[in-house]
């Protein structure tokens, strides 16, 4: 895909998101599945994270993780591409007093050598696969360097290759969404709203690769390996019983292999070499 594709790619996904921005509390504020990600991401993010840390955070969306950790008293600086996002962070951010607390702007993370406030930042997030939404990675990747403080982090939540539940699916006909992260550099059409773009699917192994010259890898954890994917619709409302017991085996697991890499998503987290 050449750079004007990536583009192209890219506005369609803004486009996509600035649709869903209205309805994106809503949709996921109940979800216990959805809950149940945000605490595990968070969880893992606080054990590294010292005090009073200055935050990038990218495709930050409505504002749920800038809120969270502007709440334990961190700075966040939130950056997305979509504007009805960023809108609704700033209202959130209003709504509960941490305008001091949380700036925003405007930024796509493939364009992060344009950011105005360049930090340098204690941690550089991503949660929940925003940057599974480029096929250029790496170039992202390469502009952390210049953005972290030595012995600084990145943690990104990432969409991997495999899915263990998804290729489960295959058993049932779903063929296409059971081969769906095989795609390889070409991406695999999504929708939101009615709005196609392409995403892709990235190995930790990949990760490693693009960022080992200034970072070292201190973390790696499954993310729905185990406990369903969000989008198999009230799976802990109607078995509460076996969602209880699999969010236990994963949280015992979620660092072994493979249960690492096998997931809906995994957490990766890096630390900048001194």
């Amino acid at each position: 895909m050449n750079e004007t594709a990536h583009t192209l790619n890219e506005q369609a996904a803004a486009d996509a998101f600035n649709r869903q921005a209205p309805l994106f509390d809503q949709l996921y504020a109940e979800d216990r599945i959805v809950q149940y990600k945000r605490e595990r991401v968070r969880e893992h993010i606080l054990q590294y994270l010292d005090p009073g840390s200055a935050i990038l955070e990218l495709n930050a969306g409505t504002g749920e993780d800038a809120v969270f950790f502007a709440g334990q008293g961190h700075t966040v600086h939130a950056t997305d591409i979509s504007e009805a996002m960023q809108e609704k962070l700033k209202e959130k951010a209003r709504h509960h007093q941490l305008q001091m607390l949380i700036s925003n702007e405007k930024c796509s993370f493939t364009e992060l050598d344009k950011l105005t406030d360049r930090g340098p930042y204690d941690l550089i997030f991503s949660n929940f696969a925003g940057l599974n939404c480029t096929g250029e990675l790496a170039k992202v990747l390469r502009s952390f360097d210049a953005l972290v403080k030595p012995d600084g982090l990145v943690t990104l939540v990432l969409l991997p290759r495999f899915c263990l539940w998804e290729f489960l699916l295959l058993f049932i006909g779903k063929i296409k969404t059971a081969f769906r992260r095989f795609s390889g550099s070409k991406g695999t059409k999504a929708h939101i709203e009615g709005q196609y773009f392409r995403c892709w699917y990235y190995n930790p192994s990949y990760i490693k690769k693009e960022l080992e010259r200034s970072f070292r890898t201190i973390s790696v954890e499954g993310l729905c390996t185990l406990v369903p994917p969000s989008y198999i619709e009230k799976f802990a409302e109607r078995r509460p019983g076996l969602f209880g017991s699999l969010k236990r085996l994963e949280s015992k697991w979620k660092k072994k292999w493979p249960w690492r890499s096998i997931g809906d998503y995994y957490i990766i987290t890096l630390r900048k070499k001194a």
